[in-house]
């Protein structure tokens, strides 16, 4: 019924019904950068499909469904008996479930895996974060099992699966599919898992262990199984512990309480109780954190992956309200201060998506270079581009003024979801101090960086400057702890600047180098020097209905 007391006029029609794969320019031309050409066209159709529905109006649902209505945990059946079940939402089942059916557990077994993974990752995240948590638990356990030849081909297979059966717990061996959680903080320890005091007693039967004691941060612990630490006789190991055991009995996995956490609330990150608790080792005894690394590696990957996607839909937000909302006189994206904030947005966002789609590209790459420059530039990567989403979701935010400060944006969701990736999997001074590690125990690290930094060289003279004073740093290691931050922020901002003067517009590049290297920038968004190419930023970030 139309109200007699006003119209509705100058409000932006919602941004839906669109492909937010080929939306995003930064991303599509990743993909086509690091794909095969034979793979290209079926990679294209699987990313524009899965883009087509994050972009509909029902996954948006899905995505405010499953946060309004958070997981609950029911400790005992209606009789007493312990059943330490989680209730999700069915929108919850409903994102899941289409992010493993497209392959968002699968990028270990075939080409271009983790490319494509990657790429369809960031796009499904953008309906909803708490879903990932998961995802990507189940997809970087595989090369921690691999470890293991027996384990590995039982439950890769099933890891890797691209069939979702739901939340029923029944023996692995029954299912097809599975999922993944980890379990390695506790109380007193925290990220110093070596400070761990779980205790793992060995059975008789090889390999076979039972388990006391309680993880701090379990997160999905509705998952088939999980990949956890525990201190062996010979130190600290890695378990793999199922939730249900292989004669169908519940494995004793005591869900104690959920976390009432900032944001990423549909997901259900609890704290649980070992007690007499099966599991079977992963790996040698006193190898824990040898063992889970690369699972570790992985999911931090997905921070930077997953901090993107946050980036980008918050980006793509507030392009797109621009581009309708009229205020003083003309539309607000053509006003060169909000222009100048909206470029200053796009250029971190379309930073943080190439450097997180070179990084998956290095994954699938067989080279011991790669590998080697993956060990310095995860961490770099996942310490700068993690703590950028914050603040670029709160500008975002504030593109949209009042309308963008309540819930039905969507904005706030983003808001809150944005610190999380800079928080799990180590915090940023743990990111830095690792790098610190590489620099001083790996020297090949170094050199695969520096030479992947150094393929720009000569074509702008304020990355050549910036990678000049990196070097310096880098030779002078008075206070090097103390410095950390400061010298892993640097070297992803090099990362960034040299990917981009390789691979992006030249307005792109140009606007990033001239600030974020270049120091012609102020303390805020919306500061860069007005001589550039500013409508070009913006429009490339424009997700078009």
């Amino acid at each position: 019924m139309a109200t007699t007391t006003h119209t509705v006029t100058n409000q932006p029609p919602p941004l839906v019904g669109y492909d937010v794969f080929t939306a995003d320019h930064a991303l599509t031309e990743a993909v086509e950068r690091h794909l095969p050409l034979e793979l290209l066209d079926e990679a294209r159709q699987e990313l524009s499909k899965l883009g087509t529905t994050a972009g509909s109006a029902q996954a948006q649902e899905w995505g405010f469904l499953a946060n309004e209505n958070p997981p609950k945990l029911r400790t005992h059946d209606r009789y007493g008996h312990r059943i330490d079940h989680v209730d999700f939402h069915p929108a919850w089942h409903r994102l899941l479930g289409h992010a493993v059916t497209n392959g968002l557990t699968n990028a270990w077994g075939r080409p271009g895996g983790h490319v494509r993974r990657a790429a369809g990752f960031l796009v499904w995240t953008q309906t909803e974060a708490g879903h990932g948590c998961p995802l990507s638990m189940t997809h970087a356990a595989v090369p921690a099992l691999r470890t293991d030849p027996a384990l590995a081909a039982f439950w890769e297979p099933k890891l890797t699966s691209q069939i979702y059966e739901g939340e029923e717990l029944r023996p692995a061996a029954d299912k097809t599919g599975v999922l993944f959680g980890m379990g390695m903080t506790e109380k007193q320890g925290g990220s110093d898992v070596r400070a761990n005091t779980t205790a793992a007693t060995p059975l008789e039967a090889d390999g076979e262990y039972v388990l006391t004691g309680h993880k701090w941060f379990c997160s999905a612990p509705m998952s088939d199984a999980f990949l956890v630490l525990a201190q062996a006789p010979g130190g600290l190991t890695c378990f793999l512990v199922p939730r249900v055991l292989e004669d169908g009995n519940r494995n004793v996995f005591r869900i104690q309480r959920l976390k009432d956490k900032l944001g990423n609330r549909s997901n259900a990150s609890s704290e649980v109780e070992f007690d007499g608790t099966w599991a079977r080792r992963v790996g040698e005894e006193g190898r824990g954190v040898r063992t889970i690394i690369e699972m570790v590696a992985a999911t931090r990957l997905d921070c930077v992956v997953g901090s993107a996607a946050l980036m980008r839909q918050a980006v793509a937000q507030a392009v797109h309200h621009a581009a309708y909302r009229s205020a003083f006189g003309g539309v607000l994206i053509e006003k060169p201060l909000m222009r100048n904030v909206l470029a200053d947005l796009a250029l971190e966002s379309e930073a943080a998506t190439t450097l997180a789609m070179r990084l998956a590209a290095a994954y699938d790459s067989d080279s011991e270079q790669e590998k080697a420059f993956l060990r310095i530039a995860v961490p770099a990567a996942k310490y700068w581009v993690t703590k950028r989403c914050t603040p670029v979701t709160a500008e975002a935010l504030e593109c949209l003024g009042g309308n963008g400060y309540v819930e039905e944006s969507g904005m706030p969701r983003l808001l809150r979801e944005s610190p999380l990736n800079s928080i799990w999997e180590g915090s940023g001074n743990v990111q830095a101090l690792d790098v610190l590690r590489a620099l001083q125990r790996e020297p090949q690290a170094l050199n695969a960086f520096l030479e992947e930094v150094g393929r720009a060289r000569g074509a702008d003279h304020r990355l050549d400057g910036a990678i000049k004073d990196l070097l310096a740093e880098l030779a002078d290691l008075d206070g090097i702890e103390a410095r950390a931050r400061r010298l892993v922020e640097r070297m992803a901002l090099v990362l960034q600047g040299s990917l981009l003067v390789r691979w992006a517009p030249s307005a792109v590049a140009d606007a990033f180098c001239a600030s974020r290297l270049g120091g012609d920038w102020g303390s805020a968004f919306g500061t860069l020097p007005h001589t550039l190419d500013l409508t070009g930023v913006v429009e490339r970030a424009r997700a078009v209905v």
